[in-house]
């Protein structure tokens, strides 16, 4: 077996944090590493920070649930894609590819296919994504974080794995995440992390209600991509329009987590025992696996749940006082839990390794 590895997925930063988290894992093991994307998406923003991995921009089209004359043209696009990632492919001839999904991922599988080579999806959500769905066909094996998805894929496919939580996050310190915000160590820290594509409204609701919040917590803010409000100004109050490195810490100094319900940010937010208020993107704008995501931890006692339907600056502040008054509850559910979460990222490196060729 040769040890190169293409990694694909992209669209959100939540089909690349899984990949983030595998990456150094094998380049330290002495692995050639190469990431599929698109070329100018978020997934190259992310990936350029590592040291060591190639990337390979290419074509990519959306896949939408609804009408859009793009809908028209991105098959071209997504063929054109699918031609380019198929050349790449079999001239570097990796022994595996594994894709966390997103629409950049469909091309790539597909050309992993035409040149025979194995592969790796990852799903995170409850039920799969339309990307997964695609490339199920052409998968010789799918990795499952919640133990239910295994009941919609093909038999003898999945495996559960759990939750891939980064292994940085977990280093964090408090008192450098005080400082970095300016934030005073005898109030709690509220933060709100509306996640790279469903922050709009959630932006709104907390900017709404922006005073109140300020008098019960200090608010770190994380806005998402040109979201920013620099016109607010408030002690106890600070912005970032995106984090990486500073993410640690941010979380390390976290009492509460308002956040979307993304599978992969929720997962962390367990296993760093944050109580949540997840406001899950509506079926308006999603398929609805946010909603499936956020009633799974919320009947598991990890959450307190409020619908974007519902979102406004009230409604913000009366859901926040909930979690407050089960904090205790709900923190020591979240302490049981990461105790049992076991080490998903050796147990996907373990499949990758076997499904090799």
């Amino acid at each position: 077996m040769n040890k190169r590895i293409v990694f694909t997925g992209g669209g959100s930063a939540g089909h690349v944090t899984v990949n983030l988290a595998l990456i150094p894992r094998f380049l330290q093991q002495g692995w050639e590493v190469a990431y599929i994307g698109s070329t100018t998406g978020i997934e190259r923003e992310l990936v350029s920070r590592l040291d060591g991995v190639r990337y390979i921009g290419i074509a990519t089209g959306k896949l939408r649930r609804y009408f859009d004359w793009k809908n028209f043209t991105d098959p071209l696009r997504v063929g054109k894609g699918a031609w380019q990632a198929y050349r790449f492919l079999a001239a570097w001839k990796p022994a595996v590819v594994f894709s966390k999904g997103g629409f950049v991922s469909v091309p790539v599988v597909f050309g992993a296919w035409l040149n025979r080579l194995p592969v790796v999806l990852h799903e995170s959500d409850l039920t799969p994504g339309l990307a997964n769905r695609l490339s199920l066909l052409f998968a010789a094996k799918v990795c499952a974080t919640f133990p239910d998805t295994l009941q919609h894929l093909p038999k003898g496919k999945g495996t559960h794995v759990g939750a891939i939580v980064r292994d940085e996050l977990k280093t964090g310190r408090k008192e450098a995440g005080l400082a970095l915000c300016g934030f005073s160590p005898d109030k709690p820290v509220l933060l709100v992390m509306g996640g790279s594509l469903g922050a709009r409204r959630l932006n709104e609701a907390v900017r709404g209600t922006l005073d109140a919040l300020t008098k019960r917590f200090s608010v770190v803010h994380i806005c998402g991509k040109n979201q920013l409000d620099n016109s607010l100004k408030r002690d106890g109050y600070r912005q970032f329009e995106y984090v990486q490195d500073e993410l640690p810490d941010l979380l390390a100094m976290t009492d509460l987590v308002v956040s979307r319900a993304g599978s992969n940010a929720i997962y962390e937010f367990l296993q760093l025992q944050k109580p949540m208020l997840l406001v899950p993107l509506s079926r308006a704008a999603s398929r609805g696996d946010q909603i499936l995501n956020a009633r799974s931890f919320e009947q598991q006692g990890f959450c307190e749940v409020l619908e974007e339907e519902a979102l406004s600056a009230d409604s913000l502040i009366r859901a926040l006082d909930r979690l407050q008054q089960k904090r205790p509850a709900i923190t020591e559910k979240l302490r049981a839990a990461s105790e049992k979460q076991q080490d998903a990222l050796a147990q996907v490196m373990a499949i990758i390794e076997e499904t090799a060729r």
